[in-house]
């Protein structure tokens, strides 16, 4: 399971890098869909920041900090920090949903991984419990 988890993992920071690109860059390209669905609205919006450090920076931080914790096989710090970026992460929909009234492909690609991540770290942390149950 925590090769799993780090290979998704893995995946979020390829795609909060390419959601970082793209905040740094003057260009709206590639996922300027149609009105709906923009990278470069949501990226370059005030809501992209934190303190003048990009969600997508701390995107990367925090999967790197999954992917780790996963491979050293600390289950329920990975549940921790994974229940953390979903909450964050439904935050910023809601925002792309309400506020901005635009998605960005690689936020939602994001949140599905954070979703998947979380519902194998619940599994993982249910099965060490288990198993430590029974013996």
């Amino acid at each position: 399971m925590r090769f799993v988890i780090a290979f998704l993992a893995v995946a979020g920071v390829v795609v909060s890098s390419l959601a970082l690109q793209v905040h740094y860059s003057d260009e709206t390209e590639p996922c300027s869909i149609n009105a709906k669905w923009d990278c470069g609205i949501v990226n370059h919006s005030p809501f992209a920041e934190i303190e003048h450090v990009p969600v997508a920076a701390l995107g990367i931080a925090g999967y790197l900090a999954i992917g780790v914790l996963a491979l050293f096989k600390r289950r329920r710090l990975v549940e921790l920090l994974a229940l953390g970026a979903l909450g964050f992460s439904l935050y910023l929909t809601y925002i792309e949903k309400y506020i901005l009234e635009v998605y960005c492909i690689y936020c939602v690609t994001s949140l599905g991984f954070i979703v998947l991540i979380n519902l194998l770290g619940i599994w993982w942390v249910v099965a060490d419990w288990r198993s430590h149950r029974t013996a």
